[in-house]
């Protein structure tokens, strides 16, 4: 039997999620368009495990999103991770951002599925997975132009979600082109992949483990 934990702060979705062998006991998530996850997180794990009569022992696991995605949120979700694999001595298990998206649809065995998170301005973070969600091209942060994609709109209906979906919608103009609203990262994604890599032990160093954030940090100027 194995009951995970998983954790979702890489956008502005605060999600969390119960699982025992790969099923979902309980989800609670908040995505208000703010980042409240330094407020929310505890609360929701907490609750979590009232409303399915559990105690934190009795966890074998905790998963985090690991990025890309917001600096902020990562670092949150990543440090209360990494502070209850400390207190409880159970393993850490990480999960990429954009495969738990990819993961969020089913397509027709010949598409492309690209989830895309917004990374400011013209850029997002991507990647590329086939139908079966099996990542075909790495993780990158990229300006986006008309000819973005292209390799894959030529020959392949391509479906795009995230938050940098819209983004793309109003530059890549493809019939071949498909965009897709109302989907963000959620630790309901995170419940399958999290059980396939804790039955193969898959687990991360939890003293040396750092959020994937893909880019630096930045650091607005104040304009007072």
């Amino acid at each position: 039997m194995s009951l995970i934990l998983n954790i979702e702060t890489s956008t502005k979705n605060c999600s969390v999620s119960l699982a025992e062998n790969g099923e979902m006991l309980a989800l609670k998530e908040l995505n208000e368009g703010g980042y409240s996850h330094g407020e929310q997180l505890h609360l929701f794990i907490k609750d979590l495990l009232k409303d399915t009569n559990t105690t934190i022992d009795k966890i074998d696991a905790i998963a985090v999103s690991k990025g890309p995605g917001s600096y902020t949120g990562l670092r949150i979700g990543v440090s209360t991770a990494k502070g209850l694999c400390y207190s409880l001595d159970k393993p850490l298990i990480s999960i990429s951002t954009l495969t738990s998206l990819a993961n969020a649809i089913s397509v027709d065995e010949d598409a492309i599925i690209i989830p895309l998170l917004d990374a400011r301005r013209m850029e997002v973070y991507s990647a590329v997975y086939d139908a079966k969600h099996n990542q075909i091209r790495s993780i990158k942060a990229e300006v986006i132009t008309e000819n973005s994609f292209s390799e894959y709109l030529n020959t392949n209906k391509v479906y795009f979600l995230g938050d940098g979906a819209q983004k793309c919608k109003s530059v890549i103009k493809s019939n071949n082109a498909i965009f897709l609203e109302g989907y963000f990262p959620s630790a309901k994604q995170m419940i399958t992949l999290s059980y396939n890599k804790y039955k193969i032990s898959d687990i991360e160093d939890v003293a040396y483990f750092e959020p994937f954030y893909l880019k630096d940090f930045m650091i607005t100027p104040s304009k007072k």
